[in-house]
């Protein structure tokens, strides 16, 4: 069953299939947060995953969509593979801006991501794809919390272009946070198996997301000086403690996204893209500290 949130509305009444116009160059793609290359290369490498990571979602629950005899959750379902689909071509454009600065990392990483996809597809039953997507999802809730709450430090000063998507990117993954939790219920709704996904998910991006920041630190020359190590150490410190504690509510007995409330800098997000749908697509970073997002001047 479709289950509401608490404001009562269902997945397919807050969901919005949004088409932003960015547009990304080669010369911010690398280090788009000149104070912080090292979140940077960060960002760009969970970036690199998603080309691969959200069509192997959308596979799987496209898969689960005959299974399920609810209406509306079809209809989220539906809504939430063009979310998906939407993101995922934002991403290759932006990867494909950073490949050209950084081609070696960057396929490399990319050959390893399309393979573990693939396979996952191919071998993996659909109650472990199901449970492997709702793992990520309930792991990407927690991290559009985190960097709506921690934007001021990740993405101050940054460029407005990368900073705009990936912060649309984890307005959806919020907005769009109970679908694959509600499909698998319908489905399996198994608590391991639930739980398996969760750390299988966790644990597989996090490993891949280590090894494609390395690849691109090092193509930097970065990998080996210890101020920049020191200073990725204090981002990932500051990154995986807020994480934790969100983590920790996911395990919680009687879990559901939708107990968790939307930030309210996200809904002033979701207001201003329904005034100026362009306007997301341009936030200022420079007044992220601000408690609405404000659009750069014309």
């Amino acid at each position: 069953m479709a289950v509401t949130d608490v404001a009562g509305a269902t997945e397919a009444e807050r969901m919005i299939v949004r088409r932003p116009p960015f547009s990304f160059t080669q010369e911010s793609a690398v280090f788009w947060n000149a104070k912080r290359p090292e979140f940077s290369q960060i960002v760009n490498a969970a970036s690199l995953a998603m080309p691969y990571l959200e069509p192997y979602l959308i596979k799987t629950m496209r898969e689960a969509r005959p299974l399920i005899s609810d209406p509306k959750l079809v209809r989220d379902l539906d809504l939430y593979c063009a979310q998906e689909s939407s993101h995922y071509r934002q991403h290759r454009r932006f990867n494909d801006a950073l490949k050209a600065e950084l081609p070696e990392a960057v396929t490399a990483s990319e050959e390893i991501l399309a393979a573990d996809y693939e396979w996952l597809g191919k071998n993996r039953s659909l109650r472990f794809n199901l449970a492997y997507a709702e793992g990520f999802e309930s792991m990407a809730l927690a991290i559009g919390h985190m960097l709506i709450r921690d934007r001021v430090y990740l993405f101050g000063g940054s460029n407005s272009e990368v900073a705009s998507l990936i912060l649309w990117h984890f307005a959806e993954e919020i907005e769009h946070k109970a679908v694959t939790y509600d499909v698998f219920a319908h489905v399996s709704g198994s608590v391991f198996w639930r739980l398996v996904g969760l750390f299988y998910a966790t644990g597989h991006i996090f490993w891949r997301t280590r090894a494609g920041y390395q690849r691109l630190l090092k193509a930097e020359g970065l990998w080996r000086n210890w101020r920049s190590r020191l200073a990725l150490g204090r981002v990932l410190i500051r990154v995986l403690s807020i994480l934790a504690a969100r983590f920790v509510l996911i395990l919680v007995p009687g879990y559901h996204p939708n107990k968790i409330a939307d930030p309210a800098w996200m809904t002033k997000w979701v207001a201003l893209h329904q005034a100026d749908d362009k306007a997301t697509a341009r936030l200022d970073t420079n007044r992220l500290h601000e408690a609405d997002p404000v659009p750069l001047s014309a």
